[in-house]
């Protein structure tokens, strides 16, 4: 296997064009609109929803609104910050048990503020750039959840206490629905990388939702988080076959506390294997050495390529580099954002720097267009 080959490059029916409005060229006004299309998107499904429930929700946002008429952004963030603070219960009162249960852990005020982000859609989609390695050129996209919350709780809280209270896939699939739609103006050459628990891969409102998407299968990237038992495999494995036949590729991550097990990697057959910090930082030693021994022997079995996240410093992305990965992602290579011009910026580099982005010609060539990979 060949390190050197481009990371999961563009569609490969997508022509590249270097003039003004091409698919290679930065995104104009469509682009640069896409937040403000999240956020009327939110606005009209909390006014036109027909639960008579959180009327005052729609009383609330109305008069937010009236207040800021040329900033629905600003409206809206005050809107979800002020339903965040009336959903919190002054106290919290433990869920009820059933017999048979494991005992609750999270109080109902979690429940009912993970139900308010449901009704409301209180989430946007931030992105952040993948990089091809060594090269530098953005390739994809991984869109990433973000919530209003006065806490400042993080994504990865909200969806472990959706969770623990039975809203798990739910959530998941919330922020699935937020994303694709905000990743409609992402410029055809670019895959766009998506979050889902093997429990929610097995719904059967992804496959819904993926096979009606406008990316189209073959830009999307699924990866999935956390581990899996040898049951939730077998669903994932059933689950994707038929969307990977029609060209979605699948990443799962191969270090770390959400590392899915060796054994499982072999039968999922993913396209691409992520490893983060604690394999970036362990690289060195003796016992990271074998580790790395062992993912490189995984990839190799497997035909996937090996991808960094978590690169915040110059020392790691020479050790990443080093190590041969294709790609690689971090706050180092660009922050996650909400803002489409930040997103305008990551591509404005790549057009700047010698020798601009691939092609789609070059893309053809790539390992991961191959019909025994697309069609397993």
């Amino acid at each position: 296997m060949s390190w050197d080959e481009p990371f999961l490059p563009a569609v490969t029916g997508a022509a590249t064009n270097s003039g003004p409005g091409g698919p290679g060229a930065p995104p104009e006004d469509g682009a640069e609109t896409t937040l403000r299309q999240q956020v009327m998107e939110v606005i009209n499904d909390v006014l036109t929803s027909s639960d008579p429930e959180p009327e005052w929700a729609r009383v609330q946002l109305r008069e937010l609104l009236a207040s800021h008429p040329d900033e629905p952004e600003r409206a809206l963030l005050e809107h979800l910050i002020a339903s965040r603070t009336m959903t919190d219960p002054p106290e919290d009162i433990p869920a009820p048990y059933r017999s048979g249960q494991a005992p609750p852990v999270f109080a109902r005020g979690q429940r009912r503020r993970i139900q308010a982000v449901l009704g409301n859609r209180m989430l946007l989609t931030a992105f952040q750039p993948i990089r091809e390695l060594p090269g530098g050129n953005v390739t994809g996209l991984e869109a990433l959840a973000r919530f209003v919350s006065e806490d400042g709780a993080s994504a990865d809280t909200w969806f472990r206490e959706a969770s623990a209270v039975g809203l798990g896939p739910d959530l998941e699939i919330a922020a699935l629905q937020c994303a694709l739609s905000a990743a409609r103006d992402v410029p055809p050459h670019l895959f766009v990388a998506f979050n889902l628990s093997a429990t929610a891969c097995a719904d059967l409102r992804v496959r819904r939702l993926l096979k009606n998407s406008p990316l189209g299968l073959e830009r999307i990237i699924l990866e999935v988080t956390g581990g899996t038992t040898d049951e939730e495999c077998r669903g994932l494995i059933r689950a994707l076959k038929p969307l990977r036949q029609g060209g979605l590729r699948v990443a799962v991550d191969g270090s770390g506390v959400g590392a899915v097990s060796g054994e499982h990697i072999l039968q999922i057959h993913p396209d691409v294997i992520k490893l983060d910090r604690t394999f970036i930082e362990g690289i060195g030693s003796s016992s990271g050495a074998a580790e790395a021994s062992a993912i490189i022997d995984l990839a190799l079995l497997t035909g996937a390529v090996l991808a960094a996240e978590g690169i915040e410093n110059e020392a790691e992305l020479d050790a990443v580099m080093a190590f041969g990965m294709a790609a690689g992602q971090g706050y180092l290579l660009g922050r996650p954002s909400v803002h489409p011009l930040d997103w305008s910026a990551w591509i404005i580099q790549d057009k700047a720097a010698p020798g601009g982005a691939g092609t789609a010609d070059d893309a053809r060539q790539d390992l991961f267009y191959r019909e025994d990979r697309n069609r397993r």
